[in-house]
């Protein structure tokens, strides 16, 4: 019996490829439990066709990231804080504070996950942030910090 795995199975093989299996098996345990479904040329041919949607799926979310990503190289934000009276900010500037102001400013929205602070913004003047926008796609935003 041929089954289409739907999920990986420990010693039989990964989600996607098709498999030569005893029958007993095939339709009490990988079937019954929902690991395969018997490959026929229907489910094979459905499988197929889902996999190129994702894969022109995927492509396009590329694209559509690549463009966010040269839009976000040439941007610039400016974000106005309160300063003590040593001249630094009171607190860090947080990525939601970030994330705000690019929406407000640009109208450009993205999720402050997104957003690679390795050193939190404490003092005044020009900062540049890494922006993880997926499949492995950065981009630099330039943020100009303003004291009150």
């Amino acid at each position: 019996m041929k089954v289409l795995l739907i999920k990986d199975v420990k010693s039989l093989g990964k989600a996607g490829e098709v498999k030569e299996v005893k029958d007993g098996y095939g339709k009490n345990f990988l079937i019954g439990k929902g690991f395969a479904k018997h490959a026929t040329e229907e489910i094979i041919a459905q499988h197929k066709a889902d996999e190129a949607k994702k894969a022109a799926d995927e492509a396009s979310e590329i694209e559509t990231l690549k463009a966010m990503a040269v839009k976000l190289d040439k941007l610039e934000i400016i974000i106005t804080k309160k300063l003590g009276q040593n001249g630094h900010l009171f607190g860090a500037i947080t990525k939601d504070e970030v994330a705000h102001a690019l929406k407000d400013q640009h109208g450009v929205e993205i999720d402050k996950k997104h957003i690679v602070d390795k050193v939190a913004i404490k003092t005044i003047g020009e900062h540049d942030l890494d922006l993880k926008l997926g499949h492995a796609i950065h981009a630099t935003l330039h943020v100009d910090v303003q004291g009150e």
